[in-house]
This record gives C-alpha cells, sequence and structure tokens, in this order.
C-alpha cells in the first residue's frame, strides 16, 4: 500500500481539528481506550455528543481555547491506503508551523466555513500551498449543514475560489461541500447533499493518483553513508547507500559526483543487499562505482547528462521560525539533505506578504513567521535544483550554530 501525506488548513474555527476527528472516528481507526477517553472530555456538554476535535487537540492550551497551536500529526489506514494527516494550526502567528507541516504534504485539505466564505486566512493557506508546490489542493466547504444544505452558497464559493487558484496556479483543485460535525461527505456519501455527484472526502483521498508526482526524469542521489566493510571476504568494497531522491539510475550509467565533478560508471546497484540492474524513486539503494573516487556523506551522483547547479551562492526563500530576529551578515548551518555547510545571510531582498505575494521593503531586521527573498553564501558548495523544478532537491533548513535548532525554512529559487 502507498502512503498519502496531506494537511488541513484554514481559518480559525472552520472545523480542522473535527474534520479529522470525523475521518478517524467514521473509518474506525480510533481504539476504544482513546473512544473511553474522548468521551469522558465531553461528558458535560449540553447535547451530549463527542467532541472529535480533541482527538488532535492534545496541547492543554487548545483545548481551553479550542484552537490548535503546534501541529499534529495522526496516522490511519483503510484497506486501499495508508494515510499520515498534518492538522496546522490557522493562526497567523502560526505561520512556521503550517510551513512545517505542509513541507512534505502530497495533498493539501483547504477547509471553507459555507457562512463565511473565501477570506484573506484562505487566501494565506493558498499562498503557502503555492509557494510549497503541493501538488493536489481540496476544498472542503464545511458546516454546510448551517446554510441548509444550499447549493447556491456552495457554488458562489467555488467560483471566488476559482479566481484565487488561478492567481495562484494551483491546477489540480477539486471542491467537496461537506459537514465535519454531522459527518456528511467525509467516509460516506451524504444524503443530505443529493445534488453533490462527486466521491466523498475519503474516497477521494482514498482514490488520489500520486504516483506521477515522483520525478522519474532528472536522476538525483545524495550520499548519506559511505559503506567500507573491510573485512577479508569484501576487502575492496566500498558503496555509497542512500536514498534515490529522484529519477532512474541503471548498472553502466555514466554519472558524474558533485560538487568535485569527477566523471565516472556505475558498476552495482543493490536494493536491500541483493544486486538489481536499475532503481527509482523514492528506493533506499547501494551504488557502487567503476572507479576509486574520494567520495564523502553530501555528495550527489547524478547522470552526467543531466546535471543539477552546482554553486556557493544561493537565492533563496526564507521562513524564519526563531523568536531571534534575522540580521543580514549572521552565520548558520545550511542542511541540505545529508549536506551540511557553513553560510551567511549575506543580503535580505524583500519580504514576501504571505496574504497578497506581494513584494515589500524589509523595515529592520527579519522577526518570527516572516517570509523574504535572501541571499546565503556557502563555505562549500551546494547541489541543487530549483524548488520549482525538483522541490526535493531545492529545500533546506537553516541551523544555529551555538543552539543547534532550526531557524529557518529555505526553499532554493
Amino acid at each position: 500500500m502507498d502512503l498519502l501525506r496531506f494537511i488541513t488548513a484554514g481559518s480559525v474555527d472552520d472545523g480542522k481539528s473535527t474534520l479529522i476527528g470525523r475521518l478517524l472516528y467514521d473509518s474506525k481507526n480510533i481504539l476504544i481506550d482513546q473512544l473511553e477517553a474522548l468521551e469522558k472530555s465531553t461528558k458535560n456538554r449540553t447535547d451530549g455528543s463527542v467532541d472529535l476535535a480533541l482527538l488532535t487537540d492534545g496541547l492543554r492550551a487548545e483545548r481551553e481555547q479550542g484552537i490548535t497551536i503546534d501541529v499534529a500529526y495522526r496516522y490511519f489506514t483503510t484497506p486501499k491506503r495508508k494515510f499520515i494527516i498534518a492538522d496546522a494550526p490557522g493562526h497567523v502567528q502560526y505561520t512556521r508551523n503550517m510551513i512545517t507541516g505542509a513541507s512534505n504534504a502530497n495533498l493539501i485539505i483547504i477547509l471553507v466555513d459555507a457562512r463565511q466564505g473565501v477570506v484573506e486566512q484562505t487566501r494565506r493557506h493558498s499562498i503557502i500551498a503555492s509557494l510549497l508546490k503541493i501538488k493536489h489542493v481540496v476544498v472542503a466547504i464545511n458546516k454546510m449543514d448551517l446554510v441548509e444544505y444550499s447549493q447556491d452558497v456552495y457554488n458562489n464559493i467555488v467560483i471566488d475560489y476559482a479566481d484565487v487558484a488561478q492567481q495562484l496556479g494551483l491546477k489540480d483543485v477539486t471542491y467537496i461541500p461537506i459537514s465535519a460535525l454531522n459527518g456528511d461527505n467525509i467516509v460516506d456519501k451524504s444524503e443530505t447533499i443529493t445534488w453533490y455527484d462527486g466521491k466523498p472526502l475519503l474516497e477521494f483521498l482514498e482514490a488520489v493518483e500520486i504516483d506521477n508526482d515522483i520525478n522519474l526524469t532528472d536522476p538525483r542521489f545524495q550520499v548519506q553513508l559511505v559503506i567500507r566493510p573491510q573485512t577479508e571476504e569484501l576487502h575492496d568494497y566500498r558503496g555509497y547507500a542512500g536514498q534515490v531522491t529522484s529519477g532512474i539510475y541503471k548498472v553502466g550509467d555514466k554519472v558524474t559526483v558533485l560538487p568535485a565533478g569527477i566523471e565516472t560508471t556505475i558498476s552495482t546497484l543493490e536494493v536491500g543487499g541483493k544486486s538489481v540492474d536499475e532503481v527509482f524513486a523514492p528506493q533506499s539503494v547501494t551504488i557502487q562505482l567503476a572507479d576509486d573516487i574520494d567520495i564523502s556523506r553530501g555528495d550527489s551522483i547524478v547522470k552526467s547528462d543531466n546535471q543539477p547547479q552546482v554553486s556557493n551562492e544561493l537565492e533563496v526563500i526564507l521562513c524564519w521560525m526563531d523568536d531571534k530576529p534575522l540580521i543580514p551578515g549572521n552565520k548558520y548551518y545550511l542542511q541540505h539533505g545529508s549536506r551540511l555547510v557553513r553560510s551567511v545571510v549575506k543580503q535580505v531582498e524583500y519580504k514576501l506578504d504571505v496574504n497578497s505575494l506581494q513584494q515589500q521593503p524589509v523595515e529592520g531586521n527579519v522577526k518570527l513567521n516572516e517570509v523574504v527573498k535572501a541571499v546565503i553564501k556557502t563555505a562549500s558548495p551546494v547541489v541543487f535544483d530549483s524548488y520549482g523544478k525538483l522541490s526535493e532537491n531545492g529545500n533546506a533548513v537553516l541551523i544555529d550554530e551555538t543552539s543547534n535548532s532550526t531557524v529557518a525554512a529555505v526553499l532554493i529559487q
């Protein structure tokens, strides 16, 4: 079974946590003790119903305020697919949490309150989805029960959001009218929303095609571990282990080791200790080369006729995630996959308004949750593709040299 990672986003009180709770509850993915604890927590509710949002809102502050603060991950399985859900906060001050949760999602569910329609938060989350190049977007129009399941309300929201999607270049957008509280169109098709002829949410999530999202045309492989057993049977064995980031490799392929720029040929490919003729993304493999070359962790092995960029000056979009401000000239570690290099933020060009995508001048230092365009200079070359071309090889993080905490998410342009 394949794995679908998706994130839910929306304004405060749009019902994100309730939606996930309903998905888990109706698909029978809640353990009996979880259900008992849930019923105990909500026994004082006047209508006697179970508050499904508590399945994901685990922090005390979240439960007290009825909001989501941190990204909560939930895992569930159906007979057709495995899922990892990231429940991201809707508040503007938690933009960093939203970007963290969305960074490796295949799909985003953007909730829209049927009473409110498309609001500023909807646009902001859609902008983050377009920035992070999330390929599949589901607009779940929630709380249809509060607008008497009106088709006109649904159609107006579809028209409004279609404009947003066109402006941001979001291509694969699906609209589903739902009521998370009542379970309409979540797991089973709604008997009330008879005018909607599409799939309910879970059925759509089980069927959405993600195989085509993997790039098989640009071969990229970053070394995570150099294997040298140095035993009598494997005296001269030198293997380079890691995960194929993208593309296909075959025995006999002419490859180049970057950033050194040395050409050689693939002599052996191994998967799970067995020799194979070809490997492809996202397999974990060991590559052996025809020549003995000085290769270490973080180096890249790419096809000689299809090479990425190699530079020690990067133009990037940064989402600042630290309480301490970013000051141009500060030094950080840049972690790009398994490659760790020293770097300095040379200059900050402009700030990106996450509500409108407009460029604004930076006044003073870059503060928490701000998204900026910057130039980073690295001590040694980085092998990369632009995030737009190949997101798996175009993302990185900045790490504070003293505290070792992650301070920024990096999208290489």
